[in-house]
């Protein structure tokens, strides 16, 4: 085996794994901090011995078994006599290295798969309330999930939430001490206090899906492993928490959007927009499972929240059978309530297109205007990417391209910069 194909090993099952590794390494040594250390240490392992001696068969329990052992060193260290150490050293059958817990019967625990998705005490759901801690502020929440669940390097998180790389890293450092300091319990919380932190979860699994489905740095478009987890988290939370309707609003939400997933891109990787879509290579299951969330949200709730209003412009999407066809009237009116319940500039850029579509893009282009006056989303390229689709509708082209100019140069994607690309030389 090459050393670069080795190191590809690692990153894949990294990016695939993390999140379950650290949950289970924080759920066997009740150390939050010293359960991502480990992590890494097994990482850094796995990139040096991968390549030089092959990968292994079970990827995910040779970083977890190395893991362990680094818990058992971290406790060695401490005292050699700690109750905790004597525990994980002597107290563990096979099937503990694993799973994090002394099995009832060892010998089927070690039959079992590494990890049960369908699982209610889910590792990963476990670390990400931990995670969105009351003790820690949002800032440190979102910064943290990202990290330790959606296994965003630091680099990607600071693109996500529009911050420094250094700002990141601060926020990861402080929030793992504060955890450490306040002693807090791994596990999902109990009832009453799920609901304190709910909105922080949900706040996450969207961060995570909106950067699988719309990468903001590389090269692929869409990111499969962080939507299929944000998905699969959401599905969890909907069993766990049935009686919230934003909690089946984003599941809604994030179903309907990746029904979408097969036709975003071409045979050559090239994003398709949604006008050239061929629709019929949408998830017509997803879209089922969406539609379903979305109901199971108006039945449970008092009028859809904002995660809700969102699966419902996406389910107008769904059912429409063109883009012309699509009832952009009622878009736009589901984007002035979701902006009344949750305004940002987002919301606006999203409204002033329904808008053009609805109404044409005059009508359009004074909402995206008075988001550029305000100076919003200076950092992004959706700004003037939009305004530059605006301005060459009504034939402005000189100053379309300039918008779109500045969208290339802000666009991190490598794949959504050949869009703009393209729609920069169609100009002349």
């Amino acid at each position: 085996m090459t050393d670069h194909s080795g190191r590809e090993a690692v990153a894949a099952v990294w990016r695939i794994e993390s999140a379950r590794i650290v949950g289970a390494l924080a759920r066997y040594t009740g150390d939050f901090a010293l359960a991502e250390d480990c992590a890494q240490e097994a990482l850094a392992e796995a990139l040096v011995t991968w390549p030089r001696d092959g990968v292994p068969r079970d990827r995910a329990g040779w970083l977890l078994t190395v893991g362990r052992r680094r818990a058992i060193d971290a406790f060695r260290r401490r005292s050699a006599r700690d109750e905790k150490y004597a525990a994980l050293a002597h107290g563990l059958g096979e099937g503990g290295v694993v799973s994090g817990r002394v099995p009832a019967d060892p010998v089927r625990d070690a039959e079992e798969v590494l990890w049960d998705p369908d699982r209610i005490d889910d590792d990963v759901l476990a670390l990400m309330f931990v995670s969105c801690h009351p003790v820690l502020s949002r800032e440190a929440q979102v910064a943290l999930t990202l990290r330790v669940v959606g296994g965003l390097t630091s680099d990607e998180i600071a693109k996500v939430l529009l911050v420094p790389t250094a700002t990141v890293q601060a926020r990861i450092t402080r929030a793992k001490k504060t955890l450490k300091a306040a002693r807090v319990p791994f596990g999902v919380p109990p009832a009453r206090e799920r609901a304190e932190r709910l909105g922080s979860v949900l706040s996450v699994l969207y961060l995570i899906f909106t950067e699988g489905s719309s990468a903001g740095s590389g090269e692929e478009l869409i990111r499969f492993d962080l939507a299929g987890e944000a998905q699969r988290l959401a599905r969890v939370l909907s069993r766990l928490m049935p009686g919230e309707p934003e909690v089946h609003g984003l599941l809604g939400l994030l179903e309907l959007t990746a029904a979408r997933f097969p036709a975003r891109t071409g045979p050559d990787g090239r994003p398709v927009l949604l006008e050239h879509q061929d629709r019929r290579r949408w998830d017509r299951a997803a879209i089922r499972r969406g539609r379903a969330a979305l109901a199971r949200a108006e039945r449970v709730g008092r009028g859809l929240g904002a995660y809700g209003l969102q699966a419902a412009i996406a389910e107008c999407h769904a059912v429409a059978p063109s883009v012309e066809a699509t009832d952009w009237g009622r878009v736009v009116l589901l984007y002035e309530a979701l902006g009344r319940l949750a305004p940002s500039p987002v919301v606006d850029l999203n409204r002033a297109v329904a808008v053009c579509m609805a109404q044409g893009p005059a009508a359009a282009l004074p909402i995206v205007d008075g988001l550029k006056a305000a100076k919003a989303l200076s950092n992004s390229h959706l700004l003037p990417s939009v305004r530059g689709e605006l301005l060459a509708r009504l034939g402005r082209t000189d100053e379309a391209r300039t918008e779109l100019k500045l969208a290339v140069r802000r666009c991190g994607n490598k794949s959504e910069r050949s869009v703009l690309e393209d729609k920069l030389a169609a100009l002349g």
